[in-house]
């Protein structure tokens, strides 16, 4: 069996009397997509927190690549190759589409200290850039200022952002999150491709049950801070546990939301 791309063992996080996530043993494999799960409160977010480095545990460990990462700030797991979306989009907005995207390629090229530097000295990162805005189709837009983009494409740059931090592992926390239903679609299949490529590890959270069991090789259930269980679509849709504890409410949740 190949080594985990991510492992935690016994990863817990209390603020005061509340246990956040409990004890999480948890491995990812990688070039796999991994959907975390779970009803608002079961500790989702937070535990996207952890492996991220924005919170530190008070209790486990983190590893990435067999490396004790536990201790590690977000810049230090971000260079390992961590990248990380969140529920409220994250980018420039008195900036073009292409400047945003350019901008995050120089910081890991070594231009990160002439970012406002006219693009034609960096001739390679805008055509990094471009490369990158055509896999999240936003081709079409770079010119336009970051503000003016509906919401959907604000969370498809937000994705090409984050590739061009070349990350070896995606962490997306529910990014149809304020989406209308008809800008949905159009963020699963960027979602889809990028899983297709085969180029990275993925990890989503996400309330639309019917996208998580067409995208995911593994569903991982977080109830009250626990890992309730671990295993294929197949296998946790007929988890009589994962079924008794939440399930029904998940999928009314998909409806009604």
């Amino acid at each position: 069996m190949a080594q985990p791309i991510l492992e935690t063992r016994g990863l817990t996080i209390q603020f005061g009397a509340h246990v956040a996530v409990n004890g999480v043993d948890f491995t990812v494999a990688p070039q796999t997509f991994t959907s975390i799960i779970g009803p608002n409160g079961a500790g989702k977010t937070t535990f996207f927190n952890l492996l991220s480095g924005q919170l530190r545990p008070t209790g486990g460990t983190v590893a990435m690549n067999g490396r004790d990462i536990t201790g590690l700030a977000v810049h230090e797991r971000t260079r390992l190759g961590i990248g990380r979306s969140f529920q409220i989009t994250n980018v420039f907005p008195n900036l073009t589409v292409l400047e945003n995207v350019r901008m995050a390629a120089q910081a890991v090229g070594g231009g990160s200290f002439r970012l406002f530097s006219h693009y034609k000295k960096f001739k390679h990162y805008e055509e990094k850039a471009r490369y990158l805005l055509a896999k999240v189709h936003l081709d079409g837009k770079s010119e336009q200022i970051a503000k003016n983009l509906s919401h959907g494409d604000k969370r498809k740059l937000e994705i090409a952002i984050l590739l061009a931090l070349e990350p070896k592992m995606l962490l997306l926390d529910e990014p149809t999150a304020g989406m209308s239903l008809e800008e949905v679609p159009a963020i699963i299949e960027v979602i889809r491709g990028l899983k297709e490529s085969g180029e990275h590890t993925i990890l989503l959270i996400e309330h639309k049950i019917d996208m998580v069991l067409d995208l995911s090789d593994q569903l991982a259930v977080l109830f009250n801070g626990r890992l309730l269980a671990h295993g294929t679509p197949e296998e946790i849709m007929s988890n009589e546990l994962v079924q008794t504890a939440y399930l029904g409410g998940l999928y009314d949740d998909a409806v009604t939301g």
